[in-house]
């Protein structure tokens, strides 16, 4: 049997919840085109974000350590991947639509810089004069205009639910579109990936401090919650080794994976939601875990702010990233001729400074410091 994109669509109907996001549905594209014989919309918006440049691009840029600290340490790529991963699982426990959430996940992080929120804050205040910078918006000029791959419509002509839930992706690194239905909620999918995003980067994160020596495992047993979980899986922390590691990082997600999808389906149940409109129209979102498990989460976010964020090779590294991004747009702005054509083209129709703020934020980790050694190192001559 050939699952076409109607029998596709009728899976939805007869599975999913009343509340969720149906591709049948969609408020459909920008700009009219046929839609797929054997994919539903929502699958071909994924398979077009995939297929990107700056999706490619995510496996060389930074999520907490520079690309070319280790092979180990997760990239933007990787992180994105591990929330698409927790974004499906939560997805489907509460029977909304998967590929919508995959998709969106995918998509969330397209419009970071090099060098993570270093890089963001860098460009952000390059950019001030002309409207500063913020990923998420960057997302969505990527999907919408810079991803420059149909004859027929610039960027990629995603739906308006994909659209949506890139500018309302809303963690404590990232702020909603105001501009986009401010008075409405998300629909529970990109709520999703709101509560993924942040489940996925406490956990690797912690991993990643761990595996790099950063955090001192004694020191992350104090944390209140690890402490329950290291005493409930019998971790001794003066004896923690590599496997110890994996199994106290598995056991942290998949216990917040559980504990959201629980929680969550209460406060849809509470709220009689029948429809993606009611859950727009809700005072407060409806994903997410409980009060007690949020303090919680909140305990070990902030432990890994002071011990592993601001560690003082983590500054350093900042610093370093804050120069080469800084020195790059200087010498472009100032020599606009030593830009490639492409860029060159972009400058003449966006203005030089946005067009150089685009350039850099879609440059790798790697990339950008060979730029910069291009630029500036007299041994370089190319």
């Amino acid at each position: 049997m050939i699952m076409t994109r109607a029998r596709l669509e009728a899976a939805e109907r007869a599975v999913l919840a009343p509340y969720a996001a149906f591709a049948d549905a969609s408020r459909g594209r920008v700009h009219s085109e046929g839609e797929s014989a054997h994919r539903t919309a929502f699958q071909k918006d994924r398979d077009r974000v995939i297929h990107t440049s700056a999706f490619r691009r995510l496996e060389y840029k930074t999520q907490v350590f520079v690309n070319d600290e280790g092979d180990y340490y997760r990239t933007r790529l990787t992180h994105t991947l591990e929330v698409a991963q927790v974004a499906r699982s939560i997805a489907r426990a509460l029977g909304v639509n998967e590929d919508l959430a995959e998709t969106v996940a995918l998509a969330h992080d397209l419009g970071h810089p090099p060098f993570g929120h270093a890089g963001e804050r860098t460009l952000n205040r390059l950019a001030e004069g002309i409207g500063g910078f913020d990923h998420n918006q960057q997302s969505l000029r990527i999907v919408t205009e810079l991803e420059s791959r149909y004859a027929a419509f610039p960027g990629l002509n995603l739906t308006w639910e994909t659209l949506e839930g890139i500018m309302k992706h809303e963690t404590e690194y990232d702020v909603p579109d105001a501009s986009w239905e401010p008075d409405l909620r998300p629909g529970i999918e990109a709520q999703v990936v709101n509560v993924a995003d942040e489940i996925a980067y406490n956990a690797h994160d912690l991993d990643d401090g761990l595996r790099s020596g950063h955090l001192d495992v004694k020191e992350v047993a104090r944390v209140p919650l690890i402490a329950r979980l290291m005493d409930r899986l019998a971790i001794d922390p003066n004896a923690f080794d590599t496997r110890d590691r994996y199994v106290l990082v598995r056991e942290l997600l998949g216990m917040a994976i559980d504990a959201v999808i629980e929680h969550s389906e209460q406060r849809i149940r509470a709220a009689a939601v029948a429809s993606i409109d009611d859950v727009r129209a809700q005072p407060l979102v409806l994903v997410g875990p409980d009060d007690a498990l949020a303090g919680q989460l909140a305990e070990l976010k902030r432990f890994l702010y002071e011990h592993f964020y601001f560690h003082h090779r983590l500054i350093r590294m900042t610093r370093k990233a804050d120069h080469i991004l800084e020195r790059i747009y200087g010498a472009y702005c100032e020599t606009p001729s030593m830009l490639a054509p492409d860029v060159r083209e972009q400058a003449e129709a966006l203005g030089l400074e946005r067009a150089v703020v685009d350039y850099l934020a879609g440059m790798t980790d790697r990339f950008a410091i060979k730029e910069y050694r291009r630029l500036f190192d007299p041994t370089t001559l190319t």
